[in-house]
């Protein structure tokens, strides 16, 4: 495991997972929000997304977490040996993006730009819920079924199997 993605759709809890499996493997944490946008929410330039996306490729060892678009997604994909595919019910994302959006006021959300506008971003996040689950999650879930003879393959279904996922990397 040294070149490894954290996806799926919005609200399951990628960040904090990511955060948690860069504590216990010491692999650099690379989060697309803080990449993509500025403190304050503002996008920075496509083009200087895509350098700086690509340079984290060219290193050895990675955890990349987050969307940033579908140029780079497929790219990042193909380069990683290890995917961890959270696929959590939709009714569980929409949970954990409302719960994100309340506390988000108190303590700002994991992975998140500093001074991220909290409502616009929700607003976001529940705009490509159903987008990214219609759409997207099936294809994710063809890539992995693909991807799973020659990479280290980790679809999580549940809130129980991202413990386990933990205390699995932890006893390795």
């Amino acid at each position: 495991m040294k070149k490894v993605v954290v996806f799926g759709n919005s609200g399951g809890g990628k960040s904090t997972l990511s955060k948690r499996l860069s504590q216990i493997t010491g692999l650099p944490l690379h989060i697309l929000d803080k990449i993509q946008y500025q403190p304050g929410g503002a996008e920075i330039p496509h083009e200087e997304y895509k350098r700086a996306h690509q340079q984290i490729l060219l290193t050895d060892q990675w955890i990349i977490d987050g969307f940033g678009c579908m140029e780079t997604l497929w790219l990042r994909l193909d380069e990683a040996d290890s995917l961890v595919f959270v696929d959590l019910p939709l009714y569980v994302h929409f949970w954990w993006v409302t719960k994100r959006f309340i506390t988000g006021y108190f303590k700002p959300p994991e992975g998140w730009p500093q001074n991220s506008p909290i409502l616009k971003s929700s607003l976001t996040s529940y705009r490509v819920l159903w987008l990214c689950h219609k759409y997207l999650t099936p294809k994710y879930r063809e890539y992995i079924k693909q991807a799973q003879s020659i990479k280290s393959v980790y679809h999580i279904r549940s809130t129980k199997q991202i413990s386990q996922f933990f205390e699995f990397i932890e006893w390795e």
